[in-house]
């Protein structure tokens, strides 16, 4: 009898152990939830652009999961300047993220060193092409067509057939904006004067500021800016000048901008030429979360993928009317805007 008691008691134990095993597994898959973190550069996760975008989009990814920000669900690493780069990728790496992005083209190079040390972990470059490998998933924006149509609203807004481009550095990446806008321009109205500046910066919105109180002072009177934190000043320029009596139009860039517009008397932007950054994110992280890492990839995204648009602001319905023309030129193939 005090056998069978004593055999009843480890079959007991060995079921409470082995429950506890299985809640342990419980937790343990729960924490293994896919993880996903992004890496700024030096316009921040506030910079009412393509970093916020960013942001935004990895956010709204994290709540439809029910995750929270921290090591268990979704994150972001702010980079002071280009030296923060491999630090801030290394120190993600170390918390175990799943899949880490790299926001803006000048992350490239630490990217693919961080994919080939970690071939285990995802990685994504948006605005660039990384070195092909299977853990990395590189994001391109056609934002010459979106630019292009700003640069129709430019042309069929100006008055004074001055208008101005202020870039925050001058690459590859902007130069897609700068040419698109020009040949936008120059497809309403080949006499139209177009200023191009830049600032040297992607967060230096005193630059930008100076930048566009010139080129206000030279009778430009519509303004389109790719310069990401740089372009805050673009618009407190414009704010200013119109409430000194001198109404100046912005054309905002990656997020619609309209806030960024707006003053006392009014808003001062025009449209805004936006790419889908934040619905980039959401894509590429619900795919790695599903086990289908789109990895050695290159993902497009143009206006007929509606991955980029010119958003309206302010335009008047003739204006509009018009961009919509050109719109469905270039998604037919009727006008190939170049991106240099």
């Amino acid at each position: 009898m005090k056998k069978i008691i004593s055999l009843l008691s480890v079959m007991f134990i060995s079921i409470l152990v082995l429950s506890g095993c299985g809640n342990g597994n419980s937790a343990s898959s729960k924490k293994s939830q896919h993880t996903v973190a992004l890496v700024t550069d030096g316009g921040g996760i506030d910079d009412k652009s393509f970093q916020q975008s960013a942001w935004e989009g990895l956010q709204a990814w994290g709540k439809s999961h029910n995750l929270k920000k921290g090591v268990d669900g979704y994150n972001y690493a702010q980079s002071a300047s280009d030296q923060d780069f491999g630090p801030n990728i290394n120190k993600l790496v170390k918390a175990n993220y799943g899949t880490i992005f790299g926001i803006g083209y000048k992350l490239t190079n630490s990217i693919n060193q961080a994919a080939k040390q970690n071939p285990k972990v995802n990685f994504v470059i948006v605005d660039d092409i990384a070195k092909t490998r299977k853990n990395v998933t590189s994001v391109k924006f056609k934002t010459e067509q979106s630019s292009f149509l700003a640069g129709v609203a430019a042309a069929k807004t100006t008055k004074t057939k001055k208008v101005g481009f202020v870039g925050g550095i001058d690459s590859d990446v902007v130069t897609t904006f700068k040419t698109g806008f020009i040949a936008g321009v120059k497809a309403v109205d080949p006499s139209i004067e177009v200023d191009v500046k830049y600032a040297g910066s992607f967060s230096k919105a005193d630059v930008g500021q100076s930048l566009t109180t010139a080129m206000i002072n030279n009778n430009e009177d519509v303004i389109f800016h790719a310069a990401g934190g740089t372009g805050a000043g673009v618009f407190t320029a414009a704010k200013n000048s119109a409430k000194n009596g001198k109404k100046v139009w912005v054309i905002g860039v990656d997020s619609d901008q309209k806030a960024d517009g707006k003053y006392s008397g009014g808003n001062v932007t025009l449209a805004s030429a936006v790419k889908g950054v934040d619905s980039a994110v959401k894509d590429i992280s619900n795919k790695a979360m599903n086990g289908k890492f789109p990895g050695g990839k290159v993902i497009t995204f143009d206006l007929k993928s509606k991955g980029v648009a010119l958003v309206n602001d302010n335009m008047p319905e003739s204006t509009w009317k018009v961009v919509q023309d050109y719109q469905k030129k270039i998604e037919n193939g009727e006008i190939t805007v170049s991106p240099k």
